[in-house]
């Protein structure tokens, strides 16, 4: 049986329009990989994906054999055992390397409409690609104790971030690019400014944020209920990302309940996705196809 295709066109003009939220998973980093390459700490040919970082982490730590090692739970022993600033330090010199771009990310740097980009990976390919098409804004979650609910807030044209109740952002969406980390980023230029919402504590951290609506800045909470998600390169087998829709769709409810506004379909890219996770999906309004990124980046070209 053929697969269904995606509205390239609609999805191209909504971009184009700047009612699509792109919103980029760890897939969306990995596009760049050379069929059967395996990632090496010692190289930087390209990103580790989640299970191989854990995987990097767990010998680090001699992590316990009988153990699921999965990447949550290794970084919290990896801070039980070793401390935090270790970990933050390892995770830096881990990602602050030139990985090699993908076209996806190109292709959204060429794109001339004010964009907000999502993203929950801790590199900074996006930002690379943008660095010299467009000024962009750059908002990240923090997770350091002594800062609090505060978001780091670099404005385009500045050299240093500030940090600013979440709350208060002061960015016109209709006029600049924001690229919104929303777990989090390593930051090149100073490691002192890492943050990563990567442990086990961090995340529960993140959802006791997001129900008192401190973790999602308020300015985004409209084109979060108004505009159309393009996730790419996520899984939904991501459980912290399901709690992340299921938020944001108890908000459209809420909207909806209010304005009688229709469902606002959405859509996701994802290579072989299970029949599970295809329905998680399609019960949050998310129509899933099954594509390579590097693929839907090439024929979105071509619409």
């Amino acid at each position: 049986m053929s697969r269904l295709e995606p509205p390239y066109r609609l999805i191209l003009d909504g971009l184009q329009q700047g009612i699509v939220i792109p919103f980029l998973g760890s897939g969306a980093s990995l596009g760049a990989r050379e069929p059967g390459v395996k990632w090496a700490c010692d190289q930087e040919t390209c990103l580790p994906n989640a299970n191989e970082l854990a995987e990097f982490l767990a010998r680090e730590t001699t992590f316990p054999k009988n153990e699921p090692v999965d990447l949550a739970k290794v970084c919290q022993y990896y801070d039980i055992v070793a401390g935090r600033d270790p970990l933050d330090e390892k995770l830096h010199s881990l990602f602050d390397r030139d990985y090699p771009l993908t076209s996806l990310h190109h292709s959204l740097a060429d794109l001339t409409t004010p964009l907000l980009i999502v993203t929950t990976n801790y590199d900074d390919l996006i930002e690379r690609a943008l660095k010299d098409k467009r000024p962009f804004d750059l908002v990240i979650h923090t997770v350091a104790d002594e800062v609090g609910d505060r978001v780091l807030w670099l404005q385009h044209g500045e050299q240093e971030p500030v940090l600013i109740n979440p709350n208060k952002l002061d960015i016109d969406l209709g006029k600049v690019t924001v690229v919104y980390k929303m777990h989090g980023t390593v930051d090149r230029r100073n490691a002192q400014r890492d943050q990563y919402v990567i442990t086990e504590d961090d995340y529960i951290d993140f959802l006791v944020r997001m129900t008192r609506k401190k973790a999602i800045p308020a300015i985004f909470a409209e084109p979060f209920q108004t505009r159309h998600f393009l996730f790419l390169g996520y899984s939904l087998r991501d459980w912290n990302l399901r709690v992340i829709l299921s938020r944001v769709q108890k908000e459209l409810v809420r909207r909806k309940a209010r304005s009688r506004r229709r469902e606002i379909k959405s859509w996701a890219i994802q290579y072989k996705p299970s029949p599970l996770e295809q329905r998680f999906w399609q019960e949050r309004g998310v129509e899933v196809y099954d594509m390579d990124i590097e693929e839907f980046s090439k024929r979105i070209k071509e619409v």
